[in-house]
This record gives structure tokens, sequence and C-alpha cells, in this order.
């Protein structure tokens, strides 16, 4: 059986009732880990009251603020959940950003301020996080982070976002291979489109949803539960040996070559 009892997890990218992290957050919770949350901050606290309301049921030991661009936030994050926990056994990575002007248009417009925003919060967070938890992560700890099929494919409307995702798989492999040694593995999700607050910055994603359940073997999307199952068994004793891969979880979408009518 899947069971994550006594084991540590931080979850980041939770904005709303939508987010796939909230999806997994749920699902580790049900599997009987002890949550913790990072949040954005912002000046008015907006994220602060949304986010610690949703996660109020979770019961979260811990509930801080983490700007991933900010190294001395993400040291101070870390600090205090070393004083607070002293280990990490999971670290859920759900973090994407990109500027709405470099999802449209000709990809070759990308503006230079914009590519640096999208790969510095999509992709090398993930690196910069593993840094400072890397101290913490206990014998046999687990990574996951979150990808899309536009990272390996040109899906429109995702433009630079499709280069961060591909920059985050790679990532994942050379996490992996630098972690492996100390029993810690590194797993990236490649979700279906999911309705989320992320997912409503890319232009058409009601149309590529359509499409995904005309055409995916299972005739649907995937939801946010379903994700955490996946992101839940990734973090578990179950996927002991599995680690520097990409695992689709979008209703079979990934193997079709062409629409079938």
């Amino acid at each position: 059986m899947l069971d994550l009892t006594g084991k540590n997890a931080l979850v980041t990218g939770i904005a709303n009732n939508r987010s796939i992290a909230w999806g997994i957050a749920q699902q580790l919770h049900q599997a009987g880990a002890n949550i913790g949350v990072t949040y954005l901050p912002d000046d008015k606290g907006r994220f602060q009251k949304k986010v610690g309301e949703l996660v109020e049921p979770l019961n979260p030991s811990i509930f801080l603020p983490c700007n991933v661009q900010d190294d001395a936030q993400i040291e101070q994050t870390f600090n205090e959940i070393k004083e607070k926990w002293g280990h990490i056994d999971i670290l859920i990575h759900c973090l994407a950003f990109a500027q709405k002007d470099d999802l449209s248009g000709d990809f070759s417009n990308t503006s230079r301020d914009g590519f640096k925003t999208a790969l510095d919060i999509s992709a090398y967070s993930l690196t910069r996080l593993t840094q400072a938890a890397k101290p913490l992560f206990r014998d046999g700890a687990s990574i996951v982070t979150l990808s899309y099929l536009g990272g390996v494919k040109v899906i429109p409307n995702y433009n630079v976002m499709g280069i961060a995702k591909s920059a985050l798989e790679m990532s994942v492999r050379y996490l992996a291979a630098e972690l492996g040694s100390q029993n810690v593995r590194v797993n990236a999700i490649s979700a279906g489109p999911i309705r989320t607050l992320a997912s409503s910055a890319v232009g058409g994603i009601l149309d590529m949803i359509h499409h995904v359940e005309a055409t995916a073997p299972l005739k649907r999307t995937v939801t946010q539960t379903e994700v955490g199952n996946a992101a839940a068994f990734l973090c578990s004793d179950l996927s002991s040996g599995i680690t520097g891969q990409v695992l689709y979880v979008d209703a079979g979408y990934e193997i079709m070559g062409m629409s079938q009518g």
C-alpha cells in the first residue's frame, strides 16, 4: 500500500483550488505525509491569506513565503525548515511563469527579459530549491516537478514556456544523476492540459483541452487528483527504482501521432 506516514513533504506552487500543486498536496496528505507549504509573497498579502485558508484542512506544519527569484528568501525558508523539521523527504516543484506577450505570436519575437524570466522561474528554480534542500534530504527522499508536452513538441501559444519545460526536463536528468548516490530520486510528471491559473495565460487553452478529449485514447483529459496520485506514487517506496524520468499523466494523448476520427 502507498504509505507516506512520517514523511515531511514541502509543496510549492499552490495558488488556488485549481492548482495542480493543490491536487498533489491533498493526495500526499491523504497518504499520511506531514505537509509544508510555501506561497508567493506579495505586498498586500493576498496569496498568504488565500493559500492559507485553502490549505488549512491539511494542517500544514510549515507555511512560509518563498519567492524563488530571491536567493536570500530561499535560504531563509530552508533555514526555517531545518529548524522546524530537521529533514525533508519530499520536495514538490510546481512553479512556472512567462510573460503573456511571450506566449503568443512569433517565437522569434520573444523578449530577452521574457526569456530570462521564464527560464528563471520555470526551470532554474528547481535547481536552486534542490541546492537549498540537498543538505536536508533524508535517505530515500524524492523530488517531483511538473512538465508539459510543450517541452518536447511544438504547442500553439506555448512558445518560450516550451523552452523552459525542455530545460526543466533536462534538469531532472542532471539532478537525478547528481543525487542518486545520496539515494534521492528526481522525476517529472508531464500532465495533460488542465484549467488552472497558470494555464489560463495560454491562448486557446479550452480548445486544447477539447482536442485532447477528442484525441486521447481515454477520450478525456486528466484531473488534479490523478496527477496528485501519480506524484504520491513517485514519492513513495513503490517507485524506489524510478529516477530521472518524465511520467506522462495525460490520458494517453502523448502517444498519438494524429487525431482519430
